[in-house]
């Protein structure tokens, strides 16, 4: 059983309708002060590969880092700033949709496993969605098993500039559909809310990202 599915069953991510493409942002350098950047996030993953061809804009670069930083059980308050408060984590066991289900799916990650190493990744879409091939190597805190998962991680970005939907496609395989499948997804968003602890201010965040540093 693969560890992400041992994850979100452990834990136990509403419906997101996108047959839709977007139109890719236009995003803008703005002025604004309040500008995000890799150090105001804090993103550790500032360094992107990209296939022969790919060329993103500077806050791709960040959108696409921060994700990185996620999938390597590394949230922040600061990281899911850049999310759409109604944005959509799926993967095909979770459709988390809105900040409380998808925060907690994040935070999840590092409460489960011990030990999360980014192997390799590269960007072979620029587009919306943007699209990176992505390979960890997860180790679980309780029986130490250590597995990697490849995928092919899918994110879109609303007009704003802001994360509005990621998908996580294990092997690039499509998401299951289905009523069942659906049901099951939609009750792991219910539930893994319940017994994840998001926290609620920067300096409680800060006190379990020291804490996730010592381990």
């Amino acid at each position: 059983m693969s560890p992400r599915i041992q994850l979100r069953g452990a834990l136990q991510a509403a419906t997101f309708n996108t047959n839709a493409r977007y139109s890719l942002p236009k995003i803008t350098a703005t002025m604004s002060t309040n500008t995000p950047t890799f150090d105001s996030i804090g993103v550790k993953n500032t360094s992107i590969n990209f296939a022969v061809g790919i060329n993103l804009s500077q806050h791709q670069k960040l959108l696409v880092g921060s994700v990185l930083d996620l999938f390597e059980g590394n949230p922040t308050l600061k990281h899911l700033s850049l999310w759409n408060r109604n944005g959509v984590f799926a993967d095909p066991i979770t459709d988390a949709v809105g900040y409380d289900r998808f925060a907690a799916q994040w935070y999840g990650l590092p409460a489960v496993f011990g030990n999360i190493q980014l192997i390799s990744h590269k960007v072979v879409d620029g587009g919306n969605p943007m699209e990176v091939e992505l390979q960890n190597r997860y180790t679980a805190k309780v029986i130490g098993k250590t597995q990697e998962i490849k995928s092919r991680v899918k994110i879109w970005v609303s007009g704003d500039g802001q994360i509005e939907r990621v998908e996580d496609r294990w092997d690039g395989k499509e998401l299951p559909e289905g009523f069942v499948g659906e049901a099951l997804r939609k009750l792991n968003a219910v539930t893994v809310p319940m017994m994840v602890k998001v926290p609620k201010t920067e300096e409680e965040d800060m006190k379990m990202y020291e804490e996730r540093e010592k381990a």
